[in-house]
Formats: structure tokens, sequence, C-alpha cells
């Protein structure tokens, strides 16, 4: 319990930056003369933390969870340190990509970690609480952020991971025992893999991350542009070459034998889709707030608390489901129904919707995101060997990461494309003459219309740019259900394989192993 404990702050750690840097972002960008390189803040965390993913993953079950958590955590706190300590906004890129790099083992080796712990059977009821620590997150993360930038300063927003990471950091380092799943020299580490891996992911996140970053006048780039559709053909061509030299390598960082099996394949599959419709959900729902509510940036963050109840509650109850019965298809079989039926009430917001039928339909999405977060990492480690567990926990938090980059890109791209289209039309509704609300919707700066107040222009052209942007937004939601569909006809290929009370191996029915070795094996080594 004491090394859960410490997982636990170390996967709060991670959880807790990305939020508490989100809310203080404009702040410190103002502050450092660096609103040009605003979005960079941001991408170069998210490169640095994805593209280490599988590669911690890897090494963790050759060398141990022990040392690889370990440095990364260390890695965390430096970067937490030092981009504290930023005088430019270069400076502040450079430490977030330092800090970026620990963060990429702390997901996807704590949840290893509990794997290794418990038994198949106990894993449900523990996986169940990383959920819980994600939503925890995002409730306390605008409320750290907001109080340290409008009362201390927001340099003690990188200051406040270090108690908290040195705690954990003592916890495990002096309980955890180490335990080393292969015989991998460092000779035969796959460095061809994890350099043609880099190349690849690096150009494709660089143009989701183009994709939906918003210009000054509130447009967005092109699929057809070089920064967004170039980029993601040359990231697109070198991953297909990364599955070519998989193939071949004799220690691959992502063995191609664990998408033999069909559960892993389809667990990864929903985990992807259920990510691109959370994500879009989750950022577009404060700004919802902000814009047609006129609440404030930091209000806003806790108006979605439906949401979050829906996702906690569902990842903790899910999770202790799957340990009472050792069952978990017709869990997450019904948590893709909440997420399209969430989803696609959500198409149907409106500027004057009930604040209970809002919540609602928020609880939903919840309900659909929440059993995926403890059930898809529960059922991933129930179907491959102990030896590679540290591979396949990284891979799923891998595509979840991508899911969340794939659906901010998308819905990016439909909201800003319905809105400047449904703009006139709500404008004309709303009393506004149809020359002037032409006028305004080809304006290049409509973009900024999406912050105007009834202090700053006309009720009728407030009442109108209100109702445009909350129909967007609900258009924007049919990229949820779309993505719930896919995840819902993925968990259909998903075998229910009981999960055991005891660490005994069981073989695969289609195989999860490497070349040459015993079929795959289910449980975990403590």
């Amino acid at each position: 319990m004491v090394i859960l404990g410490a997982v636990l702050l170390v996967l709060f750690l991670g959880s807790l930056d990305q939020t508490v840097v989100g809310t203080a972002l404009p702040r410190i960008v103002t502050d450092l003369h660096g609103s040009d390189q605003y979005a960079w803040v941001v991408t170069i965390y998210l490169l640095t933390s994805t593209i280490t993913v599988p590669i911690y993953g890897k090494l963790s079950d050759v060398y141990g969870r022990k040392p690889l958590l370990m440095i990364g955590v260390v890695l965390f706190l430096i970067g937490s340190a030092l981009s504290g300590l930023s005088q430019s906004i270069d400076q502040l890129i450079v430490f977030r990509a330092i800090q970026g790099l620990g963060a990429g083992a702390l997901f996807p080796i704590s949840l290893a970690i509990v794997g290794d712990m418990f038994s198949p059977r106990e894993r449900g009821r523990y996986q169940g609480l990383f959920g819980a620590v994600f939503g925890v997150s995002f409730l306390l993360g605008p409320l750290i952020g907001g109080f340290f930038t409008d009362h201390v300063s927001w340099h003690w927003i990188f200051y406040v991971n270090l108690p908290i990471g040195i705690l954990a950091l003592f916890v495990i380092s002096t309980v955890l025992h180490n335990v080393r799943r292969g015989d991998t020299r460092v000779r035969d580490f796959d460095y061809l893999g994890t350099a043609v891996f880099t190349a690849g992911v690096v150009p494709l996140l660089l143009g989701l991350s183009n994709k939906g970053t918003t210009a000054a006048d509130g447009t967005l780039p092109s699929w057809g542009s070089f920064g967004v559709g170039g980029l993601l053909l040359i990231g697109v061509a070198l991953l297909a070459l990364f599955v070519y030299v998989e193939a071949r390598a004799k220690e691959p960082i992502v063995p191609l034998t664990l998408f033999r099996d069909r559960t892993f394949s389809a667990s990864i599959a929903a985990t992807l889709m259920v990510a691109i419709g959370m994500f879009s959900a989750i950022i577009y729902l404060p700004r919802f707030y902000q814009v047609v509510r006129g609440v404030s940036a930091t209000q806003s963050g806790y108006e979605t608390w439906p949401l979050l109840v829906g996702l906690i509650g569902g990842s903790v109850v899910a999770g202790r489901l799957i340990s009472r019965t050792g069952r978990y298809r017709y869990l997450i079989v019904a948590s893709t129904l909440f997420l399209m039926v969430g989803t696609g009430l959500m198409t149907t917001l409106t500027a004057t919707t009930n604040n209970y039928v809002l919540w609602a339909m928020m609880l939903l999405v919840g309900l659909g995101v929440g059993p995926g977060m403890s059930g898809f990492t529960t059922i991933v480690q129930n179907v491959v060997s102990p030896r590679l567990m540290g591979t396949a926990t990284s891979s799923l938090t891998f595509f979840r990461q991508m899911g969340g980059s794939i659906g901010l890109a998308l819905a990016g791209t439909l909201f800003n494309q319905q809105f400047a289209s449904l703009l006139p039309g709500k404008l004309v509704d709303a009393g506004v003459p149809q020359s002037v609300a032409d006028g305004i919707a080809n304006s290049p700066s409509r973009g900024s219309l999406t912050g105007v107040g009834a202090a700053q222009g006309a009720a009728n052209v407030v009442t109108g740019v209100h109702n445009a942007f909350a129909a967007a937004t609900a258009e924007m939601f049919w990229i949820g259900v779309v993505s719930g569909v896919i995840a819902f006809v993925a968990v259909l290929f998903v075998r229910e394989v009981p999960l055991r009370r005891r660490d005994e191996p069981q073989p695969l029915g289609d195989g999860a192993g490497l070349p040459g070795e015993e079929p795959a094996v289910v449980g975990a080594v403590a």
C-alpha cells in the first residue's frame, strides 16, 4: 500500500502539471514576452513525453521498473525546477522539454508497477484509482494554478511539483523492489527502431499540433499546408518504415507480435477512439462556459464537474466490479454505449440549454470515458506475458496520448469551419441586418468574436455570436459520436479472458508472445 501510494503520487504529479500549466500559461507568456511562441510551451512537452513512452516501457521490461521510474521522476523534477527559474520563453521551452522527457515514464511505468504487484483479479480495483487521480488533478489544477498565478507567482506552479516528487522518489527508492523481466544486453537494444520511431512521431505530432493551433485571426492552418499535411505524410511514411524495422529487430521496442492478439489490438483501437472523444469534450466545454455563459477561465473548469464525476466514479466503480466479478467485457461495452449516447445528446447543445440537462449529458460522457481508464489497462495486462507488461502498457498510454492529439486537431478544424458557416445565419436570426452579418462573418478578425461581451457590441450581435458558438460546439461532438461507434465495434472483438486470483501462467488462444518462446502467459510476478 505504501508503494501504491507513491505510484499514485507520481501519477498525480504528471496529470496535475498539465492542468496547472494550462491555467497559468497566458500570464507566463505575457511576463516572458513570448506570445508568438505560446504554443511551443505545450507542444514541446507533448513531443518529448509522447516519444519516450514506448522507450521507457521497453527499458522497464528489460532493466526493471524502479530505476526507470526514478530516472523519469528525477528528470521531471529537474525540468520543473528549471522551468520555475526561467527568465525567457526560450529557456522555458527547453526546460519544458526536459520535464516532458521525465513525464514519459510516469504513466506507463506506474501502471506496469500495479501489474507487477497485484494478481490479474486484483488489478482492476487499483487501476480504477488512476482514473480518480486524473479527475482530481483536473479539479485541483485550475485552483492551484490560479492561486499561485494571482497571489504568489507563476514560477511556483512548477515548484509545487518538487515536494510531491521528492516524497514519491523517497518511497520508491526505499521500498520498491526491482524486478527484471528480460536478459537483453545493451548491444541488442533496438537503437534503429528507437531512432526511426522518434523521427516519425515528431512530424506527426507537430502536424497535429499545428492544425490545432489557432492563428491571431482565429483561423487554423489547412490540412493541405506543409506545416500540417506535409508533416503528417512524412510522419506516416516514417512510421511505416518503423513497422518494417520492428518486424526484423532482435529486441523491438514495440513487438509487432503483440498485435496478433485480437483482444490487445481491439483494446488499443478502442483506447485511441475514446481518447479522441474525451479530449475534444474536455477542451471545448470550458470554452463554451467562458464564451456563452460568461464565466472566468478558472471557474469554467469547475463547471464541467459532472463530466469529472462520471469519469472518476466510472473508473473507480468499474475497477472494483472487475476485481469482484473477474469479468470486464460487459463493462467496456456499456461504457462505449454511454459515450455514444452522451456525445450524441451533446450535439443538441444550444446557448440556452438548461444547466441540469447539460450536467446530465456531461455525466453520461464521463461514464463513457471512466471505465475504459481502468478497464483497458487491466485487459491489456491480462493478455500479455509478464515479460512484455511494460511494453504493452506503454503502447496503451502512447495511443491514448495520440488520440488526444488527433481529437484536438479534428475538433479545432470542425469547430472553426462550423462557426464560420453558422455565424451569418445566427446573426440574422438575432436581428442583425444581412449586410452587417455578412461583413462580420467575412472579417479577418472573426475569431476574436468568440470573446465578445455585451459591453463591446449590440445585444443582438452578442446573442448571434453566442448562438453560433454553441451550435459549432454542438457540431464538434459528432467527432465523439463517430469515435464512440468505432470504439463500440472494437470492444466487440475483445475476448473475455477470466481474471485469476493467483499468478499462474495461462496460454492465450491467439498468442501474444514472441517468436521462439512459449505462448504468452497471463499474470504478474510480484
